[in-house]
């Protein structure tokens, strides 16, 4: 009877205990590891505050519960998505800027990678709202205004001519508590821009950027550049004339079309490789943008103005893609042919980088400006880019949640569903890693423990799509 009694005193004790609440519960999902590819089944997983507190299977219920409880049943639950190279411009229209924030949410992006415009101050202050809770929208980490040359076309720049000015604009990043550093090519001179990735890397800044024509990209490999922004960059290192090339650009006795035509008349893909793993040896890697230059070589075959996205971005924006269509107006199919023939050859670099060991990071050029790029869109078709050229679903995945994290040094924090990772996470109804074209299945997404359900997700879509009739005058 002693016995009988304890026992009964235990298993009354044990069922009233009360269980630890916790703010958010995925019960029963399927968890993808990008990093091995593996999908690891019947998994529940517990969000406190803005990480991921506890996982393990459906025994963890015991202990803990929560009011938002997520049926995770037949769904597939993986780090939200990184858009590594998008743009925040157009100082005539901040709002409009302002609203792909909720939009890039909507597509399941919750960290983007700003690689300047000129509404910086802008963007600096959204991302510190954001890093504080106090708005809605992706992670941002941004590099402010870049660093370019006296009298360069693009507004909002901070134009340097001498090593005075580089000191006193890396001055101005480090109060602007800048994550990055943008350097481009149009009017900065070619040893300035040396001088620039040095400097901003000793400093302990990630520097990415263009490449100035009279500079080899071993050159601003070696001086620390850590991404070049944009594959077609990397074509000059496809011929043993390289240097050559180089120096009849920063001469001036060479043209563009010159240099682009001796490239492809002397391409060597076996020296190609011998330079890329030298790349990756030095820590450079690249964000190719397949999307945009895609885009844009096939302009004439592909119907973007009936997209229904456009419906999500705000006129001005829209108007902005004009000025590259406009440039094109008048192109002969000869020309129209060429740059569909340019865009396939630096597209077949990929597999080349893939075997060098260079870092790919998955970013599309979205923002204002690059036609029919389109915002929070575009990362799942930069991922189908990547995999058509390439890449397997895996490896574009990678390209995007970890690699991009790993730019930053945020390893520890975000790439994969791990305890004490930040819950940044997206739900899917199907698995990118059988057909990476169900990244867009997207069911729920959580930024910062945060749950945005469907319901949510689709409220949010329509607001945007009512300011931007209202802007319109619809």
């Amino acid at each position: 009877m002693r016995f009988t009694g304890l026992l009964f005193i235990s298993i009354l004790f044990f069922s009233c205990q009360k269980k630890t609440e916790v703010d958010l519960i995925i019960q029963n999902t399927s968890i993808i590891d990008v990093a091995s590819g593996k999908v690891i089944p019947n998994q529940t997983v517990l969000i406190q505050g803005d990480s991921i507190f506890e996982l393990g299977d459906d025994s963890i219920l015991e202990k803990y519960q929560s009011e938002n409880l997520v049926n995770g049943q037949g769904k597939f639950l993986m780090p939200g998505l990184w858009d590594n190279h998008v743009h925040f411009g157009g100082a005539e229209y901040v709002d409009e800027n302002e609203q792909l924030l909720p939009l890039y949410l909507a597509f399941g992006v919750t960290t983007v990678r700003d690689a300047a415009g000129d509404i910086s101050l802008d963007v600096l202050k959204w991302r510190d709202e954001m890093n504080a809770r106090d708005r809605l929208g992706p992670k941002i980490l941004t590099s402010g205004p870049k660093l370019e040359g006296i009298e360069s076309i693009w507004p909002g720049d901070l134009e340097i001519g001498t090593e005075e000015e580089l000191e006193a604009a890396l001055d101005s990043l480090e109060k602007l508590k800048v994550d990055f550093i943008k350097i481009t090519d149009n009017t900065l001179k070619p040893q300035l821009f040396l001088e620039a990735v040095k400097r901003a890397s000793k400093r302990g800044w990630s520097v990415s950027g263009h490449i100035p024509a009279a500079l080899t990209i071993d050159q601003v490999s070696v001086a620390g550049q850590k991404t070049v922004e944009h594959l077609s960059y990397l074509m000059r290192m496809t011929t043993p004339m390289e240097a050559v090339i180089s120096e009849g650009r920063g001469n001036g006795t060479m043209t563009a079309t010159e240099a682009s035509k001796l490239q492809a008349e002397t391409r060597d893909d076996s020296l190609t490789l011998v330079k890329f793993k030298k790349l990756a040896s030095q820590g450079t890697g690249v964000v190719p943008t397949l999307l945009i230059s895609s885009n844009i070589a096939y302009l004439d075959e592909n119907n973007f103005g009936e997209d229904t996205i456009l419906n999500y971005l705000g006129p001005q924006l829209k108007e902005s893609y004009q000025w590259r269509i406009q440039r094109m107006a008048n192109d002969t199919p000869e020309d129209k042919q060429n740059r569909k023939n340019s865009f396939e050859a630096t597209a077949s670099l990929i597999p080349l980088v893939k075997e060098s060991g260079m870092k790919i990071y998955a970013g599309t050029d979205a923002g204002y400006l690059n036609t029919y790029d389109f915002p929070g869109l575009a990362i799942h078709l930069e991922l189908q880019q990547l995999v058509k050229y390439g890449l397997t679903p895996r490896e574009a995945l990678e390209a995007s949640v970890i690699n991009g994290p790993e730019y930053f040094g945020l390893e520890k924090s975000f790439g994969s569903v791990e305890i004490g990772k930040k819950a940044n996470l997206i739900l899917l109804n199907a698995n990118p890693l059988e057909d990476i074209k169900a990244t867009l299945t997207i069911q729920d997404v959580i930024k910062d423990g945060q749950l945005l359900d469907r319901n949510k997700l689709d409220q949010m879509l329509l607001e945007i799509k009512n300011w931007v009739a209202e802007k319109e005058g619809k």
